[in-house]
């Protein structure tokens, strides 16, 4: 498939005409995101009857839930799914600008999608089997995994993270056990977490922009806090996913674990809506929001 030069990301949502673009070189996708809403507006673009691959996102009767296909005109078979499924509230149709994609294309793009959301099992799908890849030849299999490797970097700036791998492994990898032996510094700062009535300490560390907490760290045992706080979800996922296994009055993650924010890891642990930037602190005692505070005042400002 031939290399372009440009992504081309469009948000209908609440204004049909409104749109946003963002440019990523070396790729030619195309990705269509819409709410079920505005699904005519939508499928009246000419990439949305294109040869490609979808996902469509909403809730099922236990919470989030997803199904991903293909076509060879993508909006034919939206049409069909408004009219045969009623779980799904929004869409992304992934395609490419000069619709270059076939069928064996996008049949390799829908098994490995299928693959990596169940692997990583942030959301459950509705698709009752994982079909096979399709034979293709060595060149294609390589650009279709460059294709998917730059639509995994696009599809979290849509807020689309059910292939976003969260999990960290514990086991240190060969190259940072190399850094250690010869004296570097390889780890992100250390933060600590007291909740003295509830029974609990944390640990996690701020690794590449994320907050990581780590394995054998205890969570509360049920969510005790409002039902429409905003990481009531999260705990919820967790807890089915098996990140979090139940242990005696508390929860235990089972392995090390990437959080967005240190809120929404304050959130799990503490099984209630808590400010993380308070909750944290620095082995020193000073909170999340202290310690990022003096690590701003001691970049280098620029000239006005």
């Amino acid at each position: 498939m031939a290399q372009g030069r440009s992504l081309e990301l469009f948000f209908v949502d609440g204004n049909p005409e409104g749109m946003q673009t963002a440019e990523v070189f070396n790729w030619t996708g195309h990705v269509l995101y819409f709410p079920r809403t505005q699904v005519a507006a939508a499928l009246s673009r000419s990439a949305a009857r294109h040869t490609g691959v979808y996902v469509l996102l909403g809730e099922g009767e236990t919470g989030p839930l997803a199904y991903i296909g293909e076509s060879e005109d993508v909006s034919q078979r939206i049409r069909s799914h408004d009219v045969q499924k009623d779980f799904w509230t929004h869409a992304a149709l992934i395609t490419t600008q000069a619709n270059n994609l076939h069928k064996a294309h996008v049949k390799y793009l829908e098994a490995r999608l299928i693959e990596e959301a169940k692997r990583i099992g942030r959301m459950p799908l509705e698709n009752g089997t994982a079909p096979a890849r399709p034979g293709l030849s060595e060149a294609a299999r390589a650009n279709m995994e460059e294709f998917l490797e730059t639509l995994f970097i696009v599809l979290p700036a849509l807020r689309i993270d059910m292939f976003v791998e969260r999990k960290r492994p514990a086991v240190v990898p060969p190259a940072e056990l190399e850094q250690r032996a010869r004296g570097e510094a390889v780890e992100g700062p250390l933060f600590r977490l007291s909740a003295p009535r509830a029974g609990l300490t944390a640990q996690a560390r701020l690794v590449l922009g994320e907050f990581v907490v780590e394995a054998g760290t205890h969570a509360r045992g049920n969510w005790t806090g409002v039902d429409y706080a905003t990481y009531k979800g999260l705990y919820t996922e967790l807890r089915q996913s098996g990140v979090l296994v139940p242990e005696g009055d508390f929860c235990v993650f089972a392995e090390n674990y990437a959080f967005a924010s240190p809120s929404a890891a304050a959130s799990v642990i503490l099984g209630r809506a808590a400010n993380g930037t308070l909750e944290w602190k620095t082995p020193e005692g000073k909170t999340y929001k202290e310690w990022e505070a003096e690590t701003l005042s001691v970049l280098p400002q620029e000239d006005a």
